[in-house]
Protein backbone atom coordinates (compact mmCIF):
# COMPACT_ATOMS: atom_id res chain seq x y z
CA UNK A 1 0.00 0.00 0.00
CA UNK A 2 2.95 2.29 0.99
CA UNK A 3 6.08 1.88 -0.47
CA UNK A 4 9.21 4.41 0.40
CA UNK A 5 12.56 4.17 -1.17
CA UNK A 6 15.41 5.78 -0.53
CA UNK A 7 13.49 8.75 1.45
CA UNK A 8 15.53 11.80 2.72
CA UNK A 9 14.85 14.98 4.72
CA UNK A 10 16.85 18.06 6.24
CA UNK A 11 15.59 21.16 8.16
CA UNK A 12 18.46 23.19 6.74
CA UNK A 13 21.59 21.59 7.61
CA UNK A 14 19.61 19.19 10.02
CA UNK A 15 19.31 16.02 8.43
CA UNK A 16 16.45 14.41 9.82
CA UNK A 17 15.77 11.50 7.85
CA UNK A 18 18.33 9.44 6.02
CA UNK A 19 17.67 6.82 2.97
CA UNK A 20 15.03 5.42 4.65
CA UNK A 21 13.44 2.46 3.05
CA UNK A 22 9.97 1.28 3.96
CA UNK A 23 6.67 -0.94 2.46
CA UNK A 24 3.53 -0.83 4.28
CA UNK A 25 1.26 -3.62 3.32
CA UNK A 26 -2.32 -3.50 3.27
CA UNK A 27 -4.08 -4.37 6.30
CA UNK A 28 -0.82 -4.52 8.08
CA UNK A 29 -0.11 -2.93 11.44
CA UNK A 30 3.30 -1.17 11.49
CA UNK A 31 4.97 0.10 14.85
CA UNK A 32 7.40 2.74 14.59
CA UNK A 33 9.94 2.64 17.77
CA UNK A 34 12.71 4.41 18.86
CA UNK A 35 14.27 7.14 20.21
CA UNK A 36 13.46 10.89 20.33
CA UNK A 37 14.55 13.04 18.00
CA UNK A 38 15.45 9.56 15.72
CA UNK A 39 13.30 10.92 12.93
CA UNK A 40 10.12 9.05 13.70
CA UNK A 41 7.26 11.53 13.59
CA UNK A 42 8.91 12.93 10.71
CA UNK A 43 8.63 10.02 9.12
CA UNK A 44 5.21 10.00 9.92
CA UNK A 45 4.22 13.57 8.50
CA UNK A 46 5.96 12.75 5.15
CA UNK A 47 3.90 10.13 3.85
CA UNK A 48 0.99 12.18 3.71
CA UNK A 49 3.07 15.49 3.12
CA UNK A 50 2.32 17.45 6.22
CA UNK A 51 5.97 17.54 5.42
CA UNK A 52 7.82 17.82 2.07
CA UNK A 53 10.86 14.90 1.33
CA UNK A 54 13.98 16.31 0.60
CA UNK A 55 14.20 13.54 -1.67
CA UNK A 56 13.33 9.90 -2.52
CA UNK A 57 10.33 8.33 -3.48
CA UNK A 58 6.70 7.71 -1.65
CA UNK A 59 4.39 5.47 -3.20
CA UNK A 60 0.79 5.38 -2.37
CA UNK A 61 -1.33 2.85 -3.91
CA UNK A 62 0.22 3.02 -7.11
CA UNK A 63 0.70 6.79 -7.04
CA UNK A 64 3.88 8.57 -6.92
CA UNK A 65 3.46 11.28 -4.22
CA UNK A 66 6.72 13.27 -4.88
CA UNK A 67 5.99 13.23 -8.59
CA UNK A 68 2.34 14.93 -7.86
CA UNK A 69 0.53 12.19 -9.19
CA UNK A 70 -2.26 12.58 -6.42
CA UNK A 71 -3.60 15.21 -5.10
CA UNK A 72 -3.80 16.32 -1.06
CA UNK A 73 -7.55 16.27 -1.16
CA UNK A 74 -7.45 12.44 -2.21
CA UNK A 75 -4.27 11.41 -0.23
CA UNK A 76 -6.10 13.10 3.23
CA UNK A 77 -9.06 11.12 2.39
CA UNK A 78 -7.41 8.28 1.90
CA UNK A 79 -4.76 8.69 4.55
CA UNK A 80 -5.75 9.51 8.35
CA UNK A 81 -4.09 10.86 10.71
CA UNK A 82 -4.19 10.64 14.63
CA UNK A 83 -1.91 13.47 16.03
CA UNK A 84 -0.44 13.56 19.84
CA UNK A 85 -2.58 16.23 20.86
CA UNK A 86 -6.09 15.69 19.31
CA UNK A 87 -5.80 18.87 17.44
CA UNK A 88 -10.10 18.81 17.59
CA UNK A 89 -11.73 22.68 17.74
CA UNK A 90 -12.56 23.48 20.88
CA UNK A 91 -15.82 25.45 20.03
CA UNK A 92 -17.32 22.88 18.39
CA UNK A 93 -19.19 19.85 19.80
CA UNK A 94 -17.65 16.60 19.68
CA UNK A 95 -20.33 15.40 17.00
CA UNK A 96 -19.75 18.01 14.60
CA UNK A 97 -16.06 17.39 15.10
CA UNK A 98 -16.45 14.48 13.42
CA UNK A 99 -18.83 15.55 10.82
CA UNK A 100 -17.47 18.60 10.09
CA UNK A 101 -14.40 17.47 7.09
CA UNK A 102 -17.14 14.68 5.65
CA UNK A 103 -19.32 17.32 5.51
CA UNK A 104 -17.26 20.28 3.82
CA UNK A 105 -16.17 17.73 1.34
CA UNK A 106 -20.15 16.82 1.06
CA UNK A 107 -19.36 13.04 1.08
CA UNK A 108 -23.44 12.70 2.48
CA UNK A 109 -26.57 14.32 3.40
CA UNK A 110 -26.39 15.79 6.94
CA UNK A 111 -28.58 13.40 8.53
CA UNK A 112 -26.44 10.34 7.52
CA UNK A 113 -23.31 11.84 8.45
CA UNK A 114 -24.32 12.20 12.18
CA UNK A 115 -26.03 8.69 12.40
CA UNK A 116 -22.51 7.04 10.91
CA UNK A 117 -20.83 9.88 13.69
CA UNK A 118 -23.08 7.99 16.76
CA UNK A 119 -22.12 4.94 15.12
CA UNK A 120 -18.04 5.65 15.24
CA UNK A 121 -18.80 6.99 19.05
CA UNK A 122 -20.36 3.92 20.03
CA UNK A 123 -17.30 2.57 18.41
CA UNK A 124 -14.42 4.26 20.70
CA UNK A 125 -16.79 4.16 23.64
CA UNK A 126 -18.75 7.48 23.65
CA UNK A 127 -21.71 8.15 22.80
CA UNK A 128 -23.12 9.77 25.67
CA UNK A 129 -20.42 12.88 24.88
CA UNK A 130 -22.01 13.58 21.29
CA UNK A 131 -23.02 16.94 22.16
CA UNK A 132 -20.18 17.64 24.47
CA UNK A 133 -17.50 20.32 23.82
CA UNK A 134 -13.40 18.94 23.95
CA UNK A 135 -12.74 20.90 26.88
CA UNK A 136 -14.76 18.98 28.64
CA UNK A 137 -13.57 15.47 28.11
CA UNK A 138 -10.26 13.81 29.68
CA UNK A 139 -7.26 13.49 27.56
CA UNK A 140 -8.26 9.66 26.41
CA UNK A 141 -11.72 10.73 25.63
CA UNK A 142 -10.69 13.47 23.75
CA UNK A 143 -8.13 10.93 21.87
CA UNK A 144 -10.97 8.57 21.20
CA UNK A 145 -13.01 11.26 19.83
CA UNK A 146 -9.75 12.08 17.65
CA UNK A 147 -10.08 8.75 16.13
CA UNK A 148 -13.56 8.34 15.83
CA UNK A 149 -13.24 11.36 13.33
CA UNK A 150 -10.20 10.09 11.21
CA UNK A 151 -12.56 7.23 10.69
CA UNK A 152 -15.43 9.20 9.60
CA UNK A 153 -13.38 10.47 6.31
CA UNK A 154 -13.30 5.83 5.67
CA UNK A 155 -9.53 6.04 4.98
CA UNK A 156 -7.34 3.43 3.50
CA UNK A 157 -4.78 3.80 5.90
CA UNK A 158 -4.18 5.48 9.71
CA UNK A 159 -1.29 7.30 10.85
CA UNK A 160 -0.99 7.46 14.74
CA UNK A 161 1.62 10.03 16.08
CA UNK A 162 2.44 9.10 19.46
CA UNK A 163 -1.04 8.67 20.17
CA UNK A 164 -0.69 8.28 24.34
CA UNK A 165 2.08 10.09 25.02
CA UNK A 166 0.09 13.18 25.86
CA UNK A 167 -2.07 11.16 28.08
CA UNK A 168 -2.18 9.91 31.99
CA UNK A 169 -1.28 6.27 32.26
CA UNK A 170 -4.38 5.27 33.48
CA UNK A 171 -6.11 5.96 30.36
CA UNK A 172 -3.84 5.13 27.67
CA UNK A 173 -5.27 1.41 28.09
CA UNK A 174 -8.69 2.82 26.69
CA UNK A 175 -7.35 4.40 23.65
CA UNK A 176 -4.84 1.51 22.86
CA UNK A 177 -7.98 -0.76 23.23
CA UNK A 178 -9.65 0.91 20.54
CA UNK A 179 -6.86 0.57 18.37
CA UNK A 180 -6.33 -2.89 19.07
CA UNK A 181 -9.77 -3.15 18.07
CA UNK A 182 -9.29 -1.36 14.22
CA UNK A 183 -6.24 -3.86 14.29
CA UNK A 184 -8.96 -6.96 14.43
CA UNK A 185 -11.19 -5.35 11.74
CA UNK A 186 -7.79 -4.91 9.44
CA UNK A 187 -7.42 -1.18 9.34
CA UNK A 188 -3.79 -0.53 7.84
CA UNK A 189 -2.43 1.38 10.50
CA UNK A 190 0.89 2.85 11.07
CA UNK A 191 1.42 3.57 14.85
CA UNK A 192 4.81 5.87 16.20
CA UNK A 193 4.44 4.81 19.92
CA UNK A 194 6.33 4.18 23.19
CA UNK A 195 4.06 1.68 23.75
CA UNK A 196 5.84 -1.42 23.70
CA UNK A 197 3.21 -3.57 24.55
CA UNK A 198 1.10 -2.12 21.79
CA UNK A 199 4.54 -2.75 19.41
CA UNK A 200 4.77 -6.25 20.82
CA UNK A 201 1.23 -7.75 20.57
CA UNK A 202 -0.79 -5.83 18.20
CA UNK A 203 1.70 -5.02 15.22
CA UNK A 204 2.38 -7.03 12.45
CA UNK A 205 6.12 -5.32 12.08
CA UNK A 206 8.21 -3.46 14.07
CA UNK A 207 9.77 -0.56 12.84
CA UNK A 208 13.10 0.54 14.72
CA UNK A 209 14.47 4.27 13.85
CA UNK A 210 17.91 6.01 15.79
CA UNK A 211 19.76 8.77 14.35
CA UNK A 212 17.36 9.82 11.60
CA UNK A 213 18.00 6.12 10.18
CA UNK A 214 15.86 2.74 9.90
CA UNK A 215 18.24 0.51 11.47
CA UNK A 216 16.09 -2.81 11.86
CA UNK A 217 12.99 -3.61 10.61
CA UNK A 218 11.05 -7.32 11.13
CA UNK A 219 8.36 -9.56 13.15
CA UNK A 220 7.85 -8.02 16.23
CA UNK A 221 8.44 -11.18 18.30
CA UNK A 222 12.19 -11.89 16.97
CA UNK A 223 13.10 -7.53 17.52
CA UNK A 224 11.53 -7.62 20.94
CA UNK A 225 13.32 -11.12 21.89
CA UNK A 226 16.60 -11.47 19.21
CA UNK A 227 17.52 -8.01 17.98
CA UNK A 228 19.84 -8.79 15.33
CA UNK A 229 21.54 -4.85 15.89
CA UNK A 230 23.80 -3.63 18.99
CA UNK A 231 21.78 -0.14 18.55
CA UNK A 232 18.39 -1.61 18.66
CA UNK A 233 19.36 -3.83 21.88
CA UNK A 234 20.70 -0.94 23.91
CA UNK A 235 17.02 0.76 22.87
CA UNK A 236 15.01 -2.26 23.98
CA UNK A 237 17.41 -2.83 27.37
CA UNK A 238 16.62 0.82 28.36
CA UNK A 239 13.16 0.83 28.03
CA UNK A 240 11.92 -3.06 28.91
Amino acid sequence: MIDIKQLNKSFGKNEVLKSIDLSIEQGEVVAIIGPSGSGKSTLLRCMNLLETPTSGEIVFEGKNLMKNEMKLESLRLKMGMVFQNFNLFPHKKVIDNITLAPSKLNLKGKKELKEEALELLDKVGLRDKADTYPGQLSGGQKQRVAIARALAMHPDVLLFDEPTSALDPEVVGDVLDVMRELAKEGMTMVVVTHEMSFARDVSDKVVFMADGYVVETGDPHEIFSQPQHERTQQFLNRVL
